[in-house]
């Protein structure tokens, strides 16, 4: 009798673990919508395999990430869970400090309006992410690629994969795309090799070695994030095919792109070389919207037009992603959808494809999209969005939460508004998909309730965001402009032509900041002051490429100055790169106001830039 059993077991086991669907899940870094031939925005990109996904299955045409930035997304997709409720809501997860919980600091610098805020650091190994509910299932789990939610113990190993390849905590690439490679204990096989090329033969490898048994591919790639290099005979292909009117005009970035859909074919390629065509599920989707900030030959990386903005702020530039769901037998092949997903939603809809339940008490910010897979409408009311930072990048916001519903699009600004209120913005985004006309005033009903709905959501997660400034100096910002802002203990305000420090705490701090970045040499900075007391000045400045980028170790011995009197400051130092910023730190003035009456930066005498305090 044992004997029959078990021969029972052997012979059906296969069998029984092959009607669970494997899993592909294939995560580009910083794709745009506009950055792939899927959806007709691009004459420069060419991305076949891409197309060819899209013939066999479904392409979402209003596909939305929670955050406009990589780590709250990724957080997003294996917790099912909404940045706003993790508190992981910026990509700080390779930084040294460990942040479990997101707070809100009690005041800011005079110039913002709004208090500091820390971000979660970490993804939390509490949450049941989807690959732990893929492996308390029996499947097989491997991560390739991008990680960035941290390093032991947050790594892939420790959030539910068996194998994590090249095991990288980083942003981006460790020092390049193309070999020699900066990764701890993963070399190239040979040179020159290019890291998506070695992550798609690392993720075939590992089909190849489990098809006969339920597997999970978390194929994360670095493409096409930064470091910003590519194949050299790519780059030299996509530069006779650039269109110098074209915003989109990197051929470095295109190889990239390049890059990135080669190895999207690689994986079909092996899945239909291995029989598990049928029995296999892809996705394909983006961690937010394309770069636009960053320099790479002589333009941006990519261009997300026509939508407005990208990653790194909350326009549809930076959260409206490319989206493909391949389910054999299920999705109709070659089809589109129209209806609202956001990346909250694959955890819950991987489950159903799979005939998993969520594990005990498991409840999600999203909703399976099984419905919309299959040609119908979802039962949802709103999708969000939320941002509680300002980046600086291009087309900046403040930080913000936004909520979709149907066509229409609400922004809220944070403490934006008139004595602290919030600030709101409104959009039709079918209509007008460049976010160029703010209907908020002349649709004030609908802007109340969706403002109401966004209340529901900020207060179910328990969103925390940044506070209302109590020291904040209204018009004070506007130095800023002219790259000059408090950094600690004072305020500012400009008055015929000077620029008034008011001390309000003791050793006041003023940030200086370069349009452009100033050639290395030997420099000086020179500053015309009064002063209420005798003091000092040190100075700090920062160099491109150098780290810390901020100050902590350039400095410059002290210049006294005297009491009352007008002071003639030069103070020389000696730049190895290029100067990004400075900082001004009085040591010894505790109270009243410092009149400044210029700030010069000098070389050979001559003046190379000057901060201007006009009125």
């Amino acid at each position: 009798m044992h004997r029959i059993f078990l021969l029972f077991l052997f012979v059906t086991f296969p069998a029984f673990a092959r009607e669970k669907p494997n899993v592909v899940f294939i995560l580009a870094d910083d794709l745009g919508w506009a950055d792939t031939t899927l959806y007709g925005h691009t004459s420069l990109y060419e991305t076949p395999n891409l197309e060819r996904l899209a013939k066999r299955g479904m392409t979402f045409e209003r596909a939305y990430t929670a955050s406009p930035l990589c780590s709250p997304t990724r957080s997003s997709i294996l917790t099912g869970l909404h940045p706003a409720r993790t508190g992981l809501t910026s990509p700080n997860c390779h930084t040294p400090k460990i942040v479990l919980k997101a707070s809100t600091k009690e005041t800011g610098p005079p110039n913002k309006k709004l208090t500091g805020y820390d971000s979660v650091t970490r993804l939390d190994t509490k949450y049941e992410t989807l690959s732990k509910r893929f492996q308390q299932e029996g499947y097989t789990t491997a991560h390739f690629g991008k990680w960035h939610l941290g390093s032991e113990p947050y790594s892939p190993l420790e959030h539910g994969f068996d194998i994590d390849i090249p095991h990288w905590h980083g942003p981006g690439p460790a020092g390049s795309f193309v070999a020699p490679w900066k990764f701890k204990n993963f070399t190239e096989k040979y040179p020159k090799e290019h890291i998506e090329d070695r992550m798609g033969d690392e993720a075939v490898a590992f089909m190849e070695k489990h098809k006969e048994q339920p597997f999970f591919v978390n194929y994360w790639q670095f493409s096409v994030h930064a470091p910003f290099d590519a194949k050299a005979e790519l780059i030299k292909k996509y530069r006779s095919k650039i269109n110098p009117d074209d915003e989109q005009r990197s051929p470095t970035y295109a190889a990239m792109v390049q890059s990135l859909d080669e190895n999207v074919g690689k994986m079909l390629n092996a899945i239909d070389r291995l029989g598990i065509t049928d029995n296999t599920v892809i996705v394909f989707f983006s961690d937010n919207g394309g770069n636009m900030y960053n320099e790479i030959d002589g333009t941006t990386p990519t261009s997300n037009r026509p939508l407005r903005g990208g990653k790194g702020n909350n326009w549809d530039g930076g959260v409206r992603v490319p989206a493909v769901v391949v389910w054999p037998g299920q999705v109709e092949a070659g089809s589109r959808s129209d209806e609202l997903i956001t990346s909250t939603d694959f955890y819950p809809t991987l489950l159903e494809v799979c005939g998993l339940e969520p594990g005990e008490g498991r409840t999600f910010d999203g909703v399976s999209i099984v419905p919309a897979m299959k040609g119908q409408s979802l039962e949802r009311d709103a999708i969000f969005t939320h941002f509680p930072h300002s980046t600086g990048v291009p087309d900046t916001l403040p930080p913000s939460a936004a909520v979709y519903q149907g066509d229409w699009k609400l922004f809220r600004f944070f403490h934006d508004g008139p004595k602290g209120a919030h600030r709101h913005s409104l959009y039709h985004v079918k209509e007008d998909i460049g976010e160029k006309t703010d209907l908020s005033a002349e649709q004030p009903e609908r802007v109340a309730a969706m403002a109401k709905r966004l209340d529901e959501f900020l207060t179910d997660t328990g969103a925390v965001y940044p506070a209302a400034n109590p020291n904040y100096t209204p018009g004070s910002e506007t130095l800023t402009k002219s790259g000059v802002a408090p950094a600690k203990g004072c305020s500012l305000k400009i008055r015929e032509g000077n620029l008034v420090v008011k001390v309000t705490e003791n050793n006041p701090k003023l940030n200086l900041t370069l349009k452009k970045a100033a050639d290395p040499g030997d420099l000086i900075l020179r500053v015309q002051l009064k002063a209420p007391s005798p003091g000092s000045i040190d100075l700090r400045w920062a160099e491109k490429g150098v780290k810390p980028t901020y100050f902590k170790d350039r400095r410059v011995v002290s210049n006294p100055f005297r009491k009352a009197e007008a002071t003639d400051l030069e103070i020389p130092f000696t730049a190895k790169n290029p100067v990004t910023s400075f900082r001004l730190d009085f040591p010894g003035v505790k109270s009243g106001t410092i009149s400044i009456d210029e700030i010069s930066l000098l070389r050979a005498g001559e003046t190379e830039h000057k901060w201007t305090f006009d009125n």
